[in-house]
């Protein structure tokens, strides 16, 4: 494929290829900071939610904050228009198209917000959630932070400076977790999320800043805002399919089954992205600035690829099979009696959190070798396919039926897609396959031991001390003979 240039490309300086070992070394420590940052930041966001589902919100509150979370997220992917992943992927120096980055993404994050608080009543009742009104005019205030936050962000990820970026992100959490938790106790119900978001995200914007200095400067070229546009709304439309499909369910679930249930189906929504967000995130914040450094080479590319998924898959299976054979007691111990419906959609929600795992590495491979054509059908295909099925789930089966539609459209229409497009790139199924091979034999076997294990034990939560730690020690005698490929050579096709 051709390299993606800036819009100054005659003048610009070439770009500086990194010598292998010194990829392979800023890649691997880029990934392990990001893994304990995620790790970190996710075991104080699942104890903060613990405290507010136990001792201060209910059901119907945990609705409300879903549909502004939802929408916020929409919102998100298109907040500007994608024009900041250029930061991180075109050659040349970044500072020199920066300015207009960055004035394009606080524009259009700007306009996004004013549209927003004119139609939050009318969003909010088309939901039938009229309480998240007002939570929506707060907590998408995020919109226009995070649009000037793209840009210093951007330099952290080119860097893979992912030290800085956990000091950034440990800050963004105890501010927004500190604001939440005193609103919440204080009777402020779901704006005591939307608060603290704007809290934390005003604190994150702060120390983007200070982590990469003098890159918050304003500036317009009208040569690079087209080049920038050209390149970037296609992703900014890829990225709004992409979340379409991860919150169309929430939209649903409110609108046809009420919000007590939405509250239940957000709480086994967010569960089921544990192993999403503790690993997938923590190496999505490395693989595309990874998969882009490798996105000539495609022998290189696929190497790299196969390693980053088997990894992922390997640490994902367990905590995938353990949470969804267990779902019941795991939700009574954590979240109390209560809570336990959400239990009966966790299972099906498990096995869609290791789909989105596989398809979310796909999609920052495609992006970075510059696909985006078939990304943007891939998507598009996978919410026009998901709607009218989650809409009959739901009438059908309620959360479960949610739930399991979802399941039926990622695994037979939208993995297939996804194993196209990546053949198209130079990844052929031999290397997934490699990749998956032994994961998915461990979670089989895995399976096999719970259910066994339940029927001696019984359903109960003192069984978790028994089945949980057998279930773990049978899945990684399986995945042994397949440590010598996860493990490598440190080269750069396969860091």
């Amino acid at each position: 494929m051709d390299s993606v240039r800036t819009p100054d490309s005659e003048t610009a300086e070439p770009s500086v290829t990194p010598a292998p070992d010194s990829l392979g070394r800023k890649v691997r420590s880029a990934a392990r900071w990001s893994l304990i940052n995620t790790v970190v930041m996710r075991l104080g966001n699942f104890a903060t939610g613990i405290l507010l589902a136990r001792f201060a919100l209910g059901p119907a509150q945990w609705g409300v904050y879903g549909i502004a979370q939802t929408v916020l997220l929409v919102l998100l992917s298109a907040n500007e228009l994608g024009v900041s992943l250029a930061i991180v992927r075109w050659d040349g120096d970044p500072r020199r198209f920066a300015p207009t980055v960055l004035t394009l993404a606080t524009a259009t994050s700007g306009l996004l917000y004013a549209a927003l608080f004119v139609s939050a009543p009318a969003v909010a009742g088309l939901l039938d959630t009229p309480d998240a009104s007002g939570v929506l005019r707060v907590m998408c205030l995020c919109l226009v932070i995070d649009g000037v936050a793209q840009v210093p962000a951007g330099f952290l990820t080119r860097e893979f400076a992912q030290g800085r970026r956990m000091l950034v992100d440990a800050l963004n959490f105890l501010l927004s977790t500190a604001v939440t938790l005193t609103l919440a106790f204080a009777g402020w119900g779901a704006m005591s999320f939307a608060w603290g978001a704007v809290a934390g995200n005003i604190a994150a914007l702060v120390g983007c800043a200070l982590a990469a200095p003098g890159t918050l400067r304003f500036g317009w070229d009208p040569q690079q805002a087209r080049a920038l546009l050209k390149f970037g709304l296609p992703l900014a439309g890829a990225s709004l399919l992409a979340l379409a499909v991860v919150n169309v369910d929430t939209m649903v679930v409110g609108s046809t089954l009420g919000g007590v249930s939405l509250g239940f189906y957000v709480l086994a929504f967010n569960m089921s992205g544990w192993p999403v967000r503790v690993i997938s995130e923590a190496a999505r914040r490395v693989s595309f600035a990874g998969f882009s450094r490798l996105a000539d080479s495609p022998q290189a590319l696929a190497q790299g690829f196969s390693r980053a998924l088997g990894v992922l898959v390997t640490g994902t299976v367990p905590l995938c099979v353990l949470l969804g054979g267990l779902a019941a007691p795991v939700v009574h111990l954590v979240y109390g009696g209560r809570w336990l419906p959400a239990a009966d959609a966790l299972p099906w929600l498990m096995a869609l959190g290791l789909v989105r795992i596989g398809c979310e590495l796909a999609y920052d491979c495609l992006v970075a070798t510059g696909q985006r054509r078939s990304l943007i059908l891939t998507q598009a295909l996978w919410v026009l396919a998901l709607v009218p099925v989650l809409i009959v789930g739901a009438r059908l089966g309620g959360i479960v039926g949610v739930s399991q539609g979802h399941v039926l459209v990622a695994a037979g229409l939208v993995v297939p897609a996804f194993l196209h497009a990546l053949g198209r790139a130079g990844i052929g199924l031999a290397h997934i396959a490699r990749a998956c091979a032994w994961p998915f034999f461990g979670g089989a076997v895995m399976t096999l031991v719970i259910v066994a294990a339940k029927h001696l034990f019984g359903d109960g939560t003192p069984a978790l001390l028994v089945i949980g730690p057998a279930a773990l020690a049978c899945y990684a005698v399986c995945v042994l003979p397949g440590r010598r490929f996860l493990l490598g050579s440190r080269t750069p096709e396969t860091a």
